[in-house]
């Protein structure tokens, strides 16, 4: 450690002003001097809570971008085969509140700040399913209705702190539900559809963190149960996604071929049915007799 010191201690001893104000900000004086000051790893507390920060910002700046490969995939096919509105508008639900919630009890923003990116990419998908879907009408109430929903979040004056704390309780039942209707969809659906792996699996890997960071620096129940919960049903959507990983047809799709193969085989093989007028004309034609004179 003497020689890591002797060799780093320059460095970090003389960091560009916004970068220590980054570092101060994050870890506190105490633990910043600890870690990057004397660069002192035994000291647990401190060193927990620089994975803990570090985790954090690593979720906010993978959540900038987790679900940009769902929404391209949506404007590429122009389907929303395999996505579950409903499971968008619950989570959308749920992360709108635990916003709020987290901004007005003032918790560190390193602990909640993916929600706030990972909510607007859920709007601009719910928007993109229903538009597909031709829904295009309710898509415009949909989004209407979240911001009279975060106008009176955000603001004390309309919902007190008390309320916004059974909310949030709340708002941990609403994000376990939001996982439900999308893994039954996959499951009725026979496979996955338009649903991003990349946005699945980092969902699986953020919630395991969020577990870490809330137990290191948010001492809230409601939030950790929640995060608990979440990772469970992610790990069971991942799961689905690694076993139909090879299915790209879905039930439906596949039902629906063939309902129409055998629509096809059936005409084929039936015989073209003859008219009654044009049975009845050959019939008489064979029943007549014959008017040629017999010589």
């Amino acid at each position: 450690m003497d020689q890591i010191r002797t060799a780093l201690q320059p460095i970090t001893h003389n960091l560009p002003a916004p970068i220590r104000d980054l570092g101060v900000s994050l870890l506190g004086k105490k633990c910043y001097k600890t870690l990057l000051l004397d660069i002192d790893p035994s000291q647990t507390e401190c060193l927990k809570l620089a994975i803990s920060k570090g985790l954090g910002v690593g979720i906010i700046a993978t959540s900038s971008i987790v679900k940009v490969p769902q929404i391209l995939k949506l404007i590429s096919s122009k389907s929303a085969s395999g996505i579950s509105f409903l499971s968008y508008l619950l989570e959308t639900s749920a992360y709108l509140i635990s916003l709020a919630y987290n901004y007005r009890s003032q918790f560190p923003f390193s602990t909640y700040g993916e929600t706030a990116l990972i909510m607007v990419q859920n709007v601009v998908i719910a928007v993109l399913v229903l538009n597909y879907s031709g829904r295009a009408s309710t898509a415009a109430l949909f989004v209407a209705g979240l911001a009279a929903a975060a106008g009176s979040l955000f603001m004390g004056q309309v919902v007190d702190m008390k309320t916004l704390s059974y909310l949030q309780a709340g708002a941990g039942v609403l994000g376990v539900a939001s996982k439900l209707p999308q893994i039954l969809t996959v499951w009725q659906e026979g496979g996955t559809g338009q649903l991003s792996a990349f946005a699945v699996f980092n969902y699986l890997a953020g919630s395991l963190s969020r577990i870490f960071t809330t137990l290191q620096e948010v001492d809230d129940k409601l939030i950790l149960y929640g995060f608990i919960a979440g990772f469970t049903l992610n790990a069971i959507l991942a799961m689905q996604m690694v076993y139909y990983w090879n299915s790209p047809a879905t039930k439906s799709k596949k039902n629906k071929n063939k309902n129409k193969k055998s629509a096809n085989g059936k005409q084929k093989e039936s015989p073209v049915a003859a008219s009654p007028s044009a049975t009845t004309t050959q019939s008489q034609k064979a029943k007549s007799p014959s008017t040629r004179r017999r010589g």
